[in-house]
């Protein structure tokens, strides 16, 4: 796509005064880094880091109809959320693989907010509007900027630019309506995609440099830095987060994925069910591992996965970890070697390099 088709967030100005790299994601002209990766990743595990996920799509579904249509949607059971609460989910199509994955949040009694990819906004709308009954749905990704304060000082920085109590916000949960920084109308969720404790917060969308430079000013003492798409990648894959259109994407089930926990069988029919029932009975014939090389090589996305000296698989994301200290990465296998020990291998420039499956995640903060 020419650079100049892509689309912008608010912020575009601020990143490229503060030195950033920018890069096309998802259609989106976005910052991969500022100061470096090892750099920005670091500073999220110990101080903090600032996000721009503005190309994140939002979409509402709302009526009389709102909960039956959506629990037709996801795998997960959204029936058991109260006002302010909110839940991860796959959504799948007919034959179990899954359109995206996604964050729903309910917003009101009739009323719930769908958090979706950048690349899938699209088409995630057009397939949400079309099995939505006696609701609506809206695209409302213009109206809305989100940000993302990442790290173990992010509840601090945050607390000095807002009035909202954060101490009473729980884990997947949201406040709304808040002001930040002097700026009304915020939604504040304890979210995130770095494994740390954190924030998103979404802002009207010109508003995102006043609150954007504000929460840069109040976290500075605390090591606050801008952080680019490339340590968010490096974060998430130590997290054992996926990455959809890598890790999961339209050929590849929940169950096949470590997503069986999202997976609610007993709450009633939903768009993919059949098959995966079918698979919960009969066990998949391939697995999504993680896995650690067992020396120094670093595995990237599309290499090849051996076990036994024959292709199982193929990595699906790789990299350095710049906290874990070693090469991670996951990938589908054959299930049968995808318990935890199993040694692997990854083809890289034709050679095997050694590696061994782990069980995920590859780092967990401490409570």
């Amino acid at each position: 796509m020419a650079v100049d088709q892509l689309k912008r967030t608010s912020l575009y100005t601020v990143h490229v005064q503060s030195g950033a790299r920018m890069v096309e994601f998802g259609g989106w002209e976005m910052p991969v880094q500022y100061a470096g990766i090892v750099e920005e990743h670091r500073a999220v595990r110990t101080a903090a880091g600032l996000f721009d996920v503005s190309h994140m799509g939002e979409l509402v579904i709302d009526g009389p109809g709102a909960l039956d249509s959506l629990q037709r949607l996801i795998t997960n059971d959204a029936g058991r959320l109260p006002v302010g609460g909110g839940l991860y989910t796959p959504m799948c199509l007919p034959g179990g693989g899954i359109i995206d994955d996604l964050t729903v949040f309910r917003i009101g009694e009739r009323r719930y907010l769908l958090v979706v990819n950048a690349a899938t906004t699209d088409k995630d709308f057009a397939w949400i509007r079309d099995h939505t009954r006696h609701a609506e749905a809206r695209d409302r990704s213009p109206e809305f900027a989100l940000l993302a304060l990442q790290g173990p000082q992010a509840n601090e920085i945050l607390g000095r630019v807002t009035r909202a109590d954060l101490s009473r916000l729980e884990f997947f949960h949201f406040m709304d309506p808040v002001d930040v920084a002097g700026v009304a109308d915020c939604v504040i969720s304890r979210t995130g995609y770095t494994g740390e404790d954190g924030f998103e917060v979404a802002i009207p969308w010109d508003a995102a440099p006043e609150v954007w430079e504000a929460l840069m000013g109040s976290g500075r003492r605390d090591g606050l830095v801008p952080v680019g798409l490339g340590a968010r990648d490096t974060l998430r894959l130590e997290a054992g987060l996926m990455l959809y259109g890598n890790d999961i994407d339209e050929t590849t089930t929940p169950l096949e994925a470590p997503l069986g926990w999202t997976v609610k069988l007993d709450k009633g029919e939903f768009i993919g069910r059949d098959v995966l029932v079918r698979q919960k009975q009969q066990g998949v014939r391939r697995k999504l591992v993680g896995f650690e090389m067992l020396e120094r090589a670093i595995p990237r996305h599309g290499y090849g996965l051996l076990a036994g000296g024959l292709k199982t698989g193929q990595v699906t994301s790789g990299t350095f970890g710049p906290w874990v200290n070693k090469s991670i990465g996951m990938g589908y296998v054959a299930a049968e070697f995808a318990r935890p020990g199993t040694e692997l291998a990854v083809e890289i420039r034709g050679k095997p390099a050694r590696a061994a499956a782990v069980k995920l995640p590859f780092y967990k903060r401490s409570a």
